[in-house]
């Protein structure tokens, strides 16, 4: 872990990071990379070491993904139960990463299995972080219909997170896909109605209607670029922030 610098002052003092189960899966073409969990877990710790509060939710993409197996003809709710059990094994792998360096961790789960997660209890979750710990939000809101950019969402509000961070594979938003049009323009700044009016895909409709309500910001960068997490919490020029 790089030494800090005396000047790092972190832009936000609490925050939620949105990670894809994709983010996880590194460079292989199913489940989770170990080494990438541990270089995520190290950009935590490093933020922890700064005195921020991180939060984190998963998904389950690596794994299996809801929407995509009701597509191919399975009941959708059965398909979103599935997804979500996908996000705990992702957290446990997460967990498993950050308490070899020494950072504590609690995972909650939006679906009862005491035996491997505590349950989501908001109160407790705040007292976590608070104390210190990273706390790992799993199974989505526990209920089908809802992506885990909703969970994010919902869980920042009821946490009191300053701010989302959502770690893709591009640096920012783009006015088009940038693998497909090599003309695409990256939007450094937007606002909530615009993400909506021009039907970009960063988060779901609902996730972003519902930080819009909130007023609470989201930025969106790359998580490839080691460093990419910090320097967002940090408050420096990274990917694209959508706000009021």
């Amino acid at each position: 872990m790089e030494a800090n610098r005396p000047d790092e002052k972190p832009k936000y003092r609490r925050v939620l990071l949105k990670l894809s189960g994709e983010a996880l899966m590194g460079n292989q073409g199913f489940g989770f990379d170990p080494a990438m969990a541990d270089r995520i877990a190290g950009e935590i710790s490093e933020l922890h070491a700064i005195g921020v509060e991180v939060a984190a939710t998963v998904g389950g993409g690596n794994i299996i993904r809801g929407i995509s197996v009701s597509e191919a003809g399975m009941d959708r709710v059965s398909g979103d139960y599935m997804g979500m059990l996908a996000t705990v094994i992702n957290a446990l792998a997460l967990q498993n990463a950050l308490e070899k360096r020494s950072v504590f961790t609690r995972v909650q789960s939006a679906i009862e299995m005491k035996e491997v997660a505590e349950p989501f209890i908001r109160r407790r979750a705040i007292r976590h972080l608070e104390k210190g710990r990273v706390v790992i939000f799993a199974a989505g809101t526990g209920n089908p219909y809802f992506s885990t950019d909703t969970a994010a969402a919902l869980r920042a509000m009821e946490i009191g997170a300053e701010a989302i961070f959502k770690a893709t594979k591009v640096d920012g938003i783009y006015d088009s896909d940038p693998v497909g049009n090599p003309s695409a323009r990256r939007l450094e700044q937007l606002t909530y109605r615009e993400v909506l009016a021009k039907g970009l895909k960063v988060m779901d409709t609902t996730a972003v209607s519902l930080c819009m309500e909130n007023k609470m910001p989201i930025v969106v960068f790359n998580l490839l670029r080691p460093g990419n997490i910090k320097d967002a919490v940090l408050g420096l020029k990274v990917g694209s922030v959508i706000q009021p």
